[in-house]
């Protein structure tokens, strides 16, 4: 089977999707369908519609677009198998029904923003990051009834530095994840929707122990200064710069939240105090964890733009005394 006779149906929704959906159209492949969420209330009073990512592309690009509220709806599975799709595509989506994800002759693959089965969930690349991993990557495999579960196809390593955070990885895995998109279809029409594949279970040692990657809520970003000061510093890093790890603080005034974005771990003992106790040293803002300090380097307080901590700390008047509140 040629290119040009592969009829895809893409599936996504954020900006990360649409590193592999811009990258099939780039490249000449058949998408003949999007399908994305529907477009999401914003602003004041709710009144506006924001369309997601995905359908900006589409319809930039006259690409068909398909936004149903469920996805087992008998009107929308009927418009999708109209497409006569063979092979469905999905990037960062939601969970899909077997009658949405059976419907293709050559079945439907997922790009995961991981190395499956480790951090199966919403949230792979903040927790990768979080648990201070030293390499994560990207996998394709065939969907089937449960989330991330299916038979691998293919994977891509990519390494991470101890000082990158949630974006540089969420950029790096946006473009391996388009060239492994590419590389599966390519493997598809190779083989005439004939595809070897593994199951996840022979992918690791029995006695591995499986990170899940839950969504995150603002709840969870909440930082433990009475952990060590590296896991403060993976926790910073992995929720940076969205959606943020967070304290409470009080600055000559009333308890505020206070965003982490950067720091820097300083290797210097602080035994005997309180973690969470601040300690401002010629331009310098650092906070006691569990073993050693670790220096903040750039910070959002609530209600104004972030910065860096040096400019915070000369904005701070004299009689402003700067806590951290647990």
């Amino acid at each position: 089977m040629e290119k040009k006779d592969l009829r895809i149906v893409f599936m996504g929704t954020p900006e990360f999707a649409v590193g592999t959906l811009s990258r099939l159209v780039d490249q000449g492949y058949r998408v003949v369908a999007v399908v994305t969420q529907p477009d999401k209330p914003v602003g004041r009073h709710q009144d506006q519609l924001q369309p997601s990512e995905v359908k900006k592309y589409a319809l930039a690009h006259g690409i068909p677009v398909l936004q149903p509220v469920k996805m087992k709806d008998p009107d929308f599975v009927a418009e999708l198998a109209s497409y006569e799709a063979d092979l469905q595509v999905v990037v960062a989506f939601r969970m899909l029904p077997e009658v949405v994800w059976a419907m293709p002759r050559f079945g439907t693959f997922n790009v995961h923003a991981a190395l499956l089965p480790q951090y199966r969930g919403a949230a792979p690349i903040n927790w990768a990051i979080i648990n201070g991993e030293t390499e994560t990557g990207v996998t394709t495999f065939f969907l089937d009834h449960n989330i991330d579960t299916g038979r691998i196809i293919l994977q891509k390593r990519f390494a991470l530095p101890d000082e990158a955070d949630a974006e540089y990885v969420y950029n790096g895995l946006m473009h391996l994840g388009a060239d492994i998109a590419v590389e599966t279809i390519d493997l598809v029409l190779a083989g005439n929707g004939r595809v070897a594949s593994t199951d996840q279970q022979g992918q690791l040692p029995a006695d591995t122990v499986l990170h899940p990657a839950p969504k995150i809520f603002k709840d969870s970003c909440r930082i433990d200064w009475c952990q060590p000061a590296k896991r403060v510093y993976d926790f910073v890093r992995g929720l940076s710069p969205y959606p943020g790890a967070w304290t409470t603080v009080t600055c000559g005034g009333p308890l505020s939240t206070l965003k982490l974005f950067r720091t820097r771990k300083t290797g210097e003992e602080c035994a005997g105090l309180r973690p969470g106790s601040l300690r401002l040293e010629r331009g310098r803002l650092l906070v006691a964890c569990a073993d050693e300090w670790l220096e903040i380097l750039s910070l959002q307080l609530a209600g104004k733009r972030r910065m860096e901590a040096r400019e915070f700390l000369n904005g701070l008047h004299q009689s402003e005394l700067l806590s951290i509140e647990e």
